[in-house]
């Protein structure tokens, strides 16, 4: 058979966020008419919120400012995220300078840098996990994604121990999470998180954390969490933090993010940049610099705090009144993490409860997209979490309210349609 140009060239699936939104505008879907409820939406609201600093409108730019920036990132930028860890995490110890810090356009593109970086290894990776690092995961081929799937009776969260384990009888030299993790909720920080950075330190593993939602912490002190708390020496430690404006600050379509980490690192993700993305614009960089500020981004955090973790209530307790189990309720992020058994037949999978929520126009991720396959090299098979969903609360509260007003009314139907005649 002879071979097309069009043969050369892989199919790149799409997972996640992006399939059930293409379903979504298949089946109508319009993010302005008020009758869709987008509850598998990966974005926060980013209108004012009780609390906040007053959001940006205008940026005002010269002549200057349209040239191409550094691609590892304005100076300013990268010293203002330099600054705000030490104030935040880094009081009477080793300091982070903009020599520890690459700026990305968005955290995909830091992601894609870092694994770029990456030789011949094992790298292990968590399940469940954040959809995009399927792909992500796949596609250098200079290592081998090794996954560490996480059981409901661990409370699905990595411990030291664990991660001894995986480090030492797998040959890893690298370990890529989301903390707190998209989509369980599950927020590692204190002494486990400590703990953790400990283990990769003695062990001389890598530790890569995606923190894009550490604002989203609900902890007692309110405070954010990062692992750059437990560093002991920025200059040495084998801890990369990737984090951004995307979610924190509820800026997502700036595409600005970071990453920190020790400087022959950083040096290597700079480099990777500089073929793969070009580097992120100079005005959003300048723009963002403001908003690094210590004082504005506690604030921004603190109003996160309260918005959201009302928000986080109001979805869980809908959810449970409909019968969907939650082994634990979120400690971070803006998703609730959904088991569907108890659901009626034909809504107890993922699957099944996303293509009949269309219906009543609302949106929701199918669980199977988070049990990361790099490669598909796991054989066909049901998916481990085919019986769960990640619903958002990340959109306004009206729309989680709508949400709930249709799975409420889809569940009353399939539940009536039960019952014999």
């Amino acid at each position: 058979m002879t071979q097309t140009p069009r043969d050369t060239f892989r199919p790149v699936p799409r997972t996640g966020v992006i399939y059930v939104m293409t379903e979504a505008a298949a089946a109508g879907y319009d993010p302005n008419d008020p009758r869709w409820a987008n509850l598998g939406q990966g974005a926060p609201e980013t209108g004012p919120i009780e609390g906040a600093p007053e959001r940006i409108q205008t940026i005002t730019l010269t002549d200057d400012d349209h040239e191409y920036a550094p691609v590892d990132g304005l100076p300013a930028l990268k010293q203002a995220v330099a600054d705000l860890y030490n104030a935040r995490f880094r009081k009477g110890r080793s300091q982070y300078t903009a020599d520890h810090v690459a700026i990305s356009p968005g955290g995909r593109a830091g992601l894609t840098r870092l694994a770029a970086t990456l030789g011949r290894t094992h790298v292990g990776h968590l399940l469940p996990d954040y959809t995009a690092y399927e792909e992500l995961l796949d596609a250098f081929g200079t290592f081998v994604p090794m996954p560490i799937p996480l059981a409901p009776s661990d409370g699905r969260a990595l411990d030291a121990a664990r991660l001894r384990d995986e480090v030492l009888d797998r040959g890893l030299s690298a370990v890529l999470l989301s903390n707190p993790c998209n989509p369980t909720g599950r927020l590692l920080a204190g002494e486990a998180l400590h703990d953790l950075v400990d283990t990769a330190r003695a062990l001389d593993c890598a530790l890569i954390l995606d923190e894009f939602y550490a604002h989203y912490g609900w902890t007692d002190d309110g405070l954010p969490v990062s692992a750059a708390a437990y560093v002991d020496d920025v200059d040495r430690d084998p801890i990369l933090v990737v984090d951004g404006l995307t979610k924190n600050w509820r800026y997502p379509g700036w595409r600005v993010s970071w990453t920190l980490g020790p400087p022959d690192l950083i040096d290597r993700v700079a480099s990777a940049g500089s073929f793969l993305d070009g580097g992120c614009a100079r005005p959003m960089q300048l723009a963002a610099v403001p908003l690094l500020d210590p004082a504005v981004a506690d604030a921004e955090a603190a109003a996160i705090q309260g918005t959201f973790r009302h928000k986080r209530d109001l979805l869980v307790e809908g959810l449970r009144r409909l019968g969907v189990r939650i082994d634990h309720v979120p400690e971070g992020g803006f998703y609730v993490w959904g088991e569907l058994s108890g659901l009626p037949d034909g809504l107890d999978t993922g699957m099944g409860l996303f293509r009949a929520a269309l219906d009543e126009r609302v949106i929701l991720v199918p669980g199977e997209f988070f049990d990361v396959n790099p490669g598909r090299r796991r054989p066909d098979r049901p998916g481990r979490f085919q019986r769960y969903a990640r619903f958002s609360f990340g959109p306004s509260e009206q729309t989680l309210r709508t949400g709930l007003e249709g799975l409420t009314r889809l569940v009353a139907r399939a539940m009536r349609a039960d019952v014999p005649a």
